[in-house]
C-alpha cells in the first residue's frame, strides 16, 4: 500500500505546482518534499514528475497516482460522512426466512418503502441452515429461523409461533386412517417439506402418524416457489405441509383441506442477527414492522 503521508505530499506539489509553496502549506522543508516525491517514485516504480531546473510536469504515471490519492480522499470523505450519518428511514434492509414466512411478511415490509423510498427491501427465502451461514459470513443483517441459534455466534428474540398444517385435496376422504390415505397420495416435495412433516408427525399426537417413516412416503411433485406448492394439491394431486399462514395466502382455499389433529402442530420463530451486530437505525422501524405481524398473527 502507498504511504499515505507520501501520496499527501504528492497532491499538494501538483496542486501549487511549487516545492517550495508545497513545503510551506505543509510545514515541511523543501528537501523534506523532495525526498517523499523521490519515496513515492520508488515503490511505484515510474518517475511522477519530469524535473527541468525549478519547475516540473507531471507525466501520465504521476497523472494516474494523483487521481488515485484524490479518488482516496473522496472515499475516506465518505466514509466519515456515513459513519457520522445514520438515517432511520434511508439504506437497505436485509433479511432471509422460510418461503411462507416471506410471503407474510414482504407487503407489508413493502409498506415501508413506499412509505420511505429511500428504504431499500431485500428478503431472501432459504432454509435455517443457510439463513444461519449468511448472517455469520456478513452476507445478510438479519433472518428468522425455526431452532434456537448456538448463543456463542448469534443473538436471537422469539417472535412467536406459527401453526404447521397438513394440506390435503379437498375431496380427500379423511374418515378413514390417516397413514395409508398419506401414502396413496404422495408428497408434493418443497425445500421445508421434510423439516415441517418430521415435526407435525411428532407433534400431532395422532398415533398412526407419529409411527409413519417420513422416508417412506412417495413423493409426487416438487416445488420450490412457496406460491405454487398448494396449486397440485388443489386440483387433486399429493397433500404437504405448509405454515398456516401459506395456506391462508392462497388464491383457492376451498380446493383445499386442512386436517385437524388432535393437538395443533406449532412452530417457533425466531428473529436473529450476528453476535453483538449493531444494527443501523433503520431496522427500527423494519423490526417494529415483523414484531408487529407476529403479533397480529399469534395463534
Amino acid at each position: 500500500m502507498l504511504n499515505p503521508v507520501w501520496l499527501e505530499t504528492f497532491i499538494t506539489l501538483v496542486d501549487t505546482g511549487h516545492f517550495t509553496k508545497t513545503a510551506e502549506k505543509l510545514y515541511m522543508t523543501q528537501p523534506g518534499v523532495s525526498q517523499h516525491i523521490s519515496k513515492l517514485e520508488e515503490s511505484c516504480g515510474y518517475n511522477l514528475i519530469r524535473r527541468d531546473k525549478k519547475s516540473f510536469a507531471v507525466t501520465e504515471q504521476g497523472r494516474l497516482v494523483y487521481n488515485y490519492a484524490k479518488a482516496l480522499i473522496r472515499e475516506e470523505k465518505l466514509l466519515f460522512e456515513q459513519l457520522n450519518f445514520d438515517d432511520p428511514l434511508s439504506g437497505e434492509c436485509t433479511l432471509a426466512c422460510s418461503g411462507s414466512v416471506a410471503l407474510l411478511l414482504y407487503p407489508k415490509l413493502l409498506q415501508l418503502q413506499v412509505q420511505h423510498p429511500n428504504i431499500h427491501i431485500n428478503i431472501k427465502a432459504a432454509p435455517n441452515h443457510q439463513i444461519l451461514t449468511d448472517i455469520k459470513n456478513g452476507q445478510i443483517d438479519q433472518g428468522i429461523v425455526t431452532d434456537i441459534p448456538n448463543e456463542s455466534f448469534f443473538d436471537f428474540e422469539t417472535l412467536g409461533q406459527e401453526e404447521l398444517c397438513l394440506i390435503l385435496p379437498q375431496q380427500a376422504n379423511t374418515s378413514d386412517r390417516y397413514a395409508p390415505l398419506l401414502l396413496e397420495l404422495g408428497l408434493i416435495n418443497h425445500p421445508d417439506a421434510e423439516h415441517y412433516l418430521s415435526l407435525y408427525f411428532k407433534q400431532s399426537k395422532e398415533q398412526e402418524l407419529t409411527q409413519l417413516d417420513v422416508s417412506k412416503i412417495p413423493i409426487v411433485g416438487s416445488i420450490n416457489q412457496i406460491s405454487q406448492i398448494l396449486e397440485p394439491i388443489a386440483q387433486g394431486v399429493g397433500f404437504t405441509v405448509l405454515p398456516k399462514s401459506a395456506v391462508g395466502g392462497f388464491h383457492s382455499p376451498e380446493h383445499l383441506q386442512v386436517l385437524r389433529p388432535t393437538q395443533p402442530v406449532m412452530e417457533s420463530l425466531y428473529l436473529v442477527c450476528k453476535k453483538n451486530r449493531a444494527l443501523p437505525a433503520r431496522y427500527h422501524a423494519f423490526n417494529t414492522i415483523i414484531r408487529q405481524i407476529w403479533a397480529f398473527n399469534r395463534y
